[in-house]
């Protein structure tokens, strides 16, 4: 991972419109800045559903939640500067 600023996770479902933009979001960026990102359906898992049903997409960086519903391209790179300075 030799120049990564972050890893990010997305929790997200099928036919969530907000995650399908939060998608497109952290795709822009990531032709920007150098990241990891993994999405996570949580319609299979009945743990994740209860934990993030009502607030996906929910979005961590480096393994904290930095966004949840929204977030735009600048809040985005916002963060990962935040979050990747020591």
């Amino acid at each position: 991972m030799d120049g990564v600023v972050a890893s990010l996770v997305l929790y997200s479902r099928p036919g969530c419109h907000l995650c399908d933009e939060m998608k497109t979001v952290v795709r822009r960026v990531a032709t920007r800045v150098p990241l990891v990102f993994q999405e996570i359906d949580i319609s299979t898992d009945a743990a994740l559903e209860a934990r993030y049903g009502v607030e996906i997409p929910v979005l961590l960086v480096n393994g904290r939640k930095a966004a949840k519903h929204r977030v735009n391209e600048a809040e985005l790179v916002r963060i990962l500067g935040a979050r990747s300075r020591p």
